[in-house]
């Protein structure tokens, strides 16, 4: 009777340590999402800046203006070509220099 009472108290325990176990599972997962939004959300941002420090008075643009533009930009077989030698690692600061003279 009291070895049965002992393998109660055992599994009691142990299931209370897997419930601890899939508590701190489900706060570190919630974690992980919010550390991979914050890191998007700041990648956004920051490259957003960019390109609004490209735009000529971005404040009068619209988002449909800047939509279409990109669309436009990235369908051109030159930017695509470019695009490929840059984020391949062969592009540098001074080739893209250099495809500044092109266009």
């Amino acid at each position: 009777m009291k070895k049965l009472e002992k393998l109660n108290q055992e599994i009691e325990k142990t299931e209370k340590k897997l419930r601890r176990a899939q508590n701190e599972e489900k706060m570190l997962e919630h974690q992980i999402k919010t550390l991979t939004r914050k890191e998007r959300t700041h990648r956004l941002c920051t490259r957003a800046a960019m390109l609004e420090s490209y735009l000529p008075h971005p404040e009068a643009i619209t988002d449909e203006q800047v939509s279409l533009f990109l669309k436009l930009l990235f369908r051109q077989d030159s930017t695509r070509q470019l695009m490929e030698k840059v984020f391949a690692g062969n592009g540098t600061e001074k080739e893209a220099q250099n495809e500044d003279e092109f266009f």
